[in-house]
């Protein structure tokens, strides 16, 4: 290839790294709500060996572009033990990589809970630790809902209560 096409085929692949990262030609997040919301959201998570029925109005959802997705909710965990009830609350589903927290996340499905030290700990179904990720408490919150998803600037919070991770698609 000669020096003068090379320029600028790397200048465009160049472009296509940083431009992302500076957030410029990102896919933009949307919190779904509605008919959105209950289109994506199953109506039950399996977890390490039981099912449990999805909580709908601790669920939320994020739609990055036409077909990527970020799904959480709390589950009723009732039937489980309470050594699992301890430390599993919820799940989330990804069809995307992501960042939660400093952790990279692979496309999948996944169990969670929060901790009394403002930890967010995600496990593979099968009940295995994966991450455990700092959370952050919002003491400004001033109506705090038991699950959701907030834009906040640039960034999207998973909130459990006043605690909360940021999200970022990859």
């Amino acid at each position: 290839m000669k020096a003068a096409t090379c320029l600028p085929v790397a200048l465009v692949a160049l472009l296509g790294l940083l431009l992302p990262a500076l957030g410029i030609g990102a896919e933009e997040a949307v919190i779904l709500s509605g008919e959105d919301l209950n289109k994506v959201v199953p109506a039950g998570f399996y977890y390490e060996g039981l099912a449990a029925p999805t909580q709908m109005r601790n669920a939320a959802a994020l739609r990055f572009g036409a077909k990527r997705y970020v799904i959480a909710a709390l589950v009723d965990t009732s039937g489980y033990a309470t050594s699992v009830r301890e430390r599993y609350e919820g799940f989330f589903i990804t069809d995307s990589r992501i960042q939660v927290g400093r952790a990279e996340v692979a496309p999948g499905a996944y169990g969670f809970g929060f901790t009394a030290d403002n930890k967010m700990n995600i496990f593979d179904v099968g009940g295995n630790q994966l991450h455990s990720v700092v959370a952050v408490r919002d003491s400004e919150l001033t109506a705090p809902r038991p699950l959701a998803f907030v834009k906040s600037g640039n960034e999207v919070r998973l909130y459990r209560g006043r605690n909360f991770v940021t999200i970022k698609v990859k």
